[in-house]
């Protein structure tokens, strides 16, 4: 691709006007985009000059952050010098080019913001779980329509009286280790004992079974 070198344009070279009439003043923009397109670091400066507060009024609406809508405006502007010489004014006017430019990137910085947030929430998610003591957690994740089958109903005689019973409240009814404990009286790591044991005799006669 062609590298393109700044220039400088004659003193006389198209200016926007505040002043000036709309269809003028759109027209003096579409002039000076192509000539930005050209190389021209003074055209560029008249479009700069002209949409720099038209670009971050635009953001701002979008994202809602002073601080961000500056960051877009400048990328938007040094976005629009690059790719002056794509600018075609017969499909459409320099402005309209500018804030088109400038609203996909808002709204893409919007986006990627809250895909940030969204990830963010979720790691915090993972480390509180992370950070809960076991005991809160359920004992084993389980199939509740598996363990109402028969068949692990018949496993079950298999078990313990105090096995069977820890279990049970544990897996029918939900509970966690430190409810199961205390539901029986008994100490946390007698419950846990009872589970795990428990647990392994109910596998061997789920495998023989």
């Amino acid at each position: 691709m062609e590298r393109r070198h700044l220039r400088a344009v004659d003193d006389d070279a198209p200016r926007v006007s505040r002043h000036e009439p709309d269809a003028a003043s759109a027209q003096r923009l579409d002039d000076l985009l192509v000539s930005a397109g050209r190389g021209s670091a003074q055209a560029f400066e008249g479009v700069y000059t002209a949409m720099a507060t038209p670009v971050y009024r635009l953001a701002l609406r979008v994202v809602r952050d002073p601080g961000m809508a500056e960051d877009i405006a400048q990328e938007t502007l040094v976005e629009a010098w690059r790719k002056a010489p794509e600018f075609d004014p017969a499909r459409g006017g320099a402005k309209t080019w500018v804030l088109t430019i400038a609203h996909r990137r808002a709204v893409d910085r919007v986006r990627r913001e809250q895909r940030q947030r969204r990830q963010m929430e979720s790691e915090a998610a993972v480390a509180e779980r992370e950070s809960m003591p076991a005991e809160q957690d359920t004992v084993v994740e389980v199939d509740f329509r598996r363990w109402q089958s028969e068949r692990v109903r018949g496993a079950l005689s298999h078990l313990s009286d105090i096995q069977r019973q820890a279990i049970e409240l544990a897996y029918y009814g939900g509970h966690t280790q430190t409810e199961v404990a205390a539901r029986l009286g008994v100490p946390l790591g007698t419950t846990k004992t009872r589970i795990r044991d428990g647990m392994k005799r109910l596998r061997d006669a789920l495998e023989e079974g």
